[in-house]
């Protein structure tokens, strides 16, 4: 099915069990080993500001990195995350300053978008052009990714940045929080165009991207069955569980709905909306990220998971720690682990030996 990952079937099928919500008394793996090909990134690449980079370069280097981990039996499935497009290609659409980062530890180019209005005064300007340069570079990279990937490997989809997420790229976060008070109108206008352009950039992922056997590569949850979104509730984090379903949660079932569902991640300031995201209607599984000043997810994952109800959830976990508990069996079901620092293949290998037979 894929060069890249010659046991895809078995992963497939056991990937399709926990989102489908059939694998509770199962765990899944995806192992993270040494990459000769993150190496000479991180040897070209120092964290910070850079260029946008050329297509064919970032073809190069995920060919390589992909490619070196077509050894590894875990749960991984392969995929490019467009990253890219990350973030700033919604505002480059409305002539935003697009700025590209590089992230050496996992080998991204990301973008983010200075704010595009100073005030609400220029929002009636705004028009959404299918025609617009930045339209063009999206498809034309796109494309390019799809043809070098034939094959070998997918690729995820990427973040909406639609709702709130929208609206601090048009007026900065501070102002966002203010017009929800003071102008609640134009946030709601905003929103709505959000929508519009959300809509128009995913339509035309899917129409260009080939799901894999029915489903969606994802760099969250490696691979869930549907037409998959990937949503952000980051601005909620830093508002009350009231703000959440004012604001938030008709726009992200609304876009769902538009697709076969979605995908969210939490992070540790955002923890409080954790009874609340599980009831979003079409919310396929959850990623809980890590934070400075929180918890590991991994370490009270009991707790959070008592919480979340029977929603697929994917943690990060450092190898001694999660082979620690494997070796116990302490490990919660029904959880896809991002397991890092593993010190080589043969290591990632052995343990998937034991995650297989892994049962609550």
């Amino acid at each position: 099915m894929l060069t890249y990952k010659p046991n895809a079937t078995e992963v497939l099928s056991g990937l399709r069990l926990l989102y489908e919500r059939k694998a509770s008394d199962r765990i899944f793996a995806t192992m993270q080993v040494p990459s000769p090909a993150l190496d000479e990134f991180q040897a070209q690449y120092k964290e910070g500001y850079c260029d946008y980079p050329e297509p064919t370069a970032r073809i190069a280097f995920w060919n390589k990195l992909l490619g070196e981990r077509a050894v590894l039996e875990d749960d991984s499935i392969p995929s490019v995350y467009l990253s890219e497009f990350d973030q700033g290609l919604y505002g480059g659409l409305f002539d935003g300053e697009v700025q590209f980062m590089a992230h050496p530890e996992n080998g991204w180019i990301s973008s983010m978008v200075m704010p595009l209005l100073d005030d609400w005064g220029g929002f009636d300007k705004l028009r959404f052009d299918r025609n617009h340069p930045w339209f063009g570079r999206y498809t034309k990279q796109t494309k390019a990714f799809v043809e070098a990937a034939a094959g070998k490997f997918g690729i995820s989809h990427f973040i909406l940045i639609d709702s709130l997420n929208f609206v601090f790229e048009l007026i900065g976060a501070t102002q966002t929080y203010l017009s929800l008070d003071e102008h609640p109108e134009m946030v709601r206008r905003a929103v709505e165009l959000a929508y519009e352009l959300n809509v128009a950039v995913q339509d035309t992922f899917f129409e260009l991207v080939p799901t894999l056997d029915g489903g969606t590569c994802s760099n969250m949850v490696q691979w869930i069955p549907g037409r998959i979104v990937s949503e952000s509730v980051d601005p909620f984090h830093m508002t009350s569980v009231d703000y959440f379903e004012q604001w938030g949660r008709e726009p992200i079932e609304r876009i769902f709905a538009h697709f076969n569902g979605g995908v969210v991640h939490i992070h540790g300031n955002g923890r409080h909306l954790l009874e609340v995201v599980p009831t979003i209607k079409g919310l396929q599984a959850m990623f809980l990220a890590d934070d400075m000043g929180f918890p590991l997810a991994f370490d009270v994952l009991a707790e959070l998971q008592a919480r979340t109800d029977d929603m697929p959830l994917v943690v990060q976990a450092e190898f001694d720690a999660f082979s620690e508990k494997l070796k116990r069996h302490e490990l919660c079901g029904g959880v896809f682990y991002q397991v890092q620092g593993v010190p080589n293949v043969e290591a990632a290998n052995r343990c998937m030996e034991t995650v297989r037979a892994y049962r609550v």
